[in-house]
Order: C-alpha cells, then sequence, then structure tokens
C-alpha cells in the first residue's frame, strides 16, 4: 500500500469542493477507503485547513468536517526537529519545506499536491492528484 503524504490544498480541494479539482481529491480519498492508498497530512495541514474552512462553515460543521476527515487520513506530528529542518532547508516556502520535511520523517513515498514548483528540489516523489491517479 502506497504512503502518500497530502499538501494542504489537495485536503481543501476536497472539503471545500474546489472545482475543477474536487473529483481528482476525492478519488484519493475513495482509495484510501477502500484500503489501495495511505494518506498522511502534517498538523500543519489540519490546522491551516481549519483556517480556511471557519470562514465557510460553523466552528462547530468545521470541526465535524475534520472529525470526519481523520478517519481517512493520518496526521503527523509536527515537532523541533521538523520544524529545524524546515527552517534550513532550500526551499523558498515554508510551509511547503515543512509538509516535505514531514514527508520525510515519517517516510511518506509521494508527495501529492497542486504546487509542483514548490517541490522542485524534492527528493521524494511530487505529483498532483490527477498524474498519481494516471499513474496506476
Amino acid at each position: 500500500m502506497r504512503k502518500l503524504m497530502l499538501d494542504t490544498n489537495i485536503l481543501l480541494d476536497l472539503l471545500a469542493a474546489r472545482h475543477p479539482f474536487f473529483d481528482e481529491a476525492s478519488i484519493l480519498f475513495l482509495m484510501a477507503e477502500k484500503g489501495s492508498v495511505e494518506l498522511a497530512v502534517s498538523s500543519l495541514s489540519i490546522v491551516n485547513t481549519h483556517f480556511v474552512l471557519r470562514k465557510q462553515l460553523k466552528e462547530q460543521d468545521t470541526r465535524k468536517v475534520l472529525r470526519d476527515l481523520r478517519i481517512l487520513v493520518k496526521v503527523l506530528p509536527l515537532d523541533q526537529k521538523i520544524t529545524d529542518m524546515a527552517l534550513n532547508s532550500d526551499f523558498d516556502d515554508f510551509e511547503d519545506a515543512v509538509q516535505y520535511q514531514t514527508a520525510l520523517e515519517y517516510g511518506q513515498e509521494i508527495i501529492i499536491t497542486r504546487n509542483l514548483k514548490d517541490f522542485k528540489t524534492s527528493s521524494i516523489p511530487v505529483m498532483t492528484a490527477d498524474q498519481y491517479i494516471s499513474s496506476i
């Protein structure tokens, strides 16, 4: 079973029903539901997703959505080691550096994002949801 690290934008594509990316994100979650992939996110992604969704939904609804999400995704911790590695990385975007370092630290096989250019120095394969789905 492939271990896929999801960037925050993939979570938001699904949970905020952002078109035209919603369908691709939903396929990844269906795959996880069937047990063909293992999905993981950084704890930072949960916080960022809450922040964005809270602007569209009531607090109790936002938390319910995130509780439901937790059924299908593993939340990986953000700690001092990951923070330090991200701060000292060559990534231009700190949030992406945190995502990348979390993926490295926890043995994720592929990073799924819509921002491929932000991960140009990644030693882990980086794909869009569509690219991953097309590759299998």
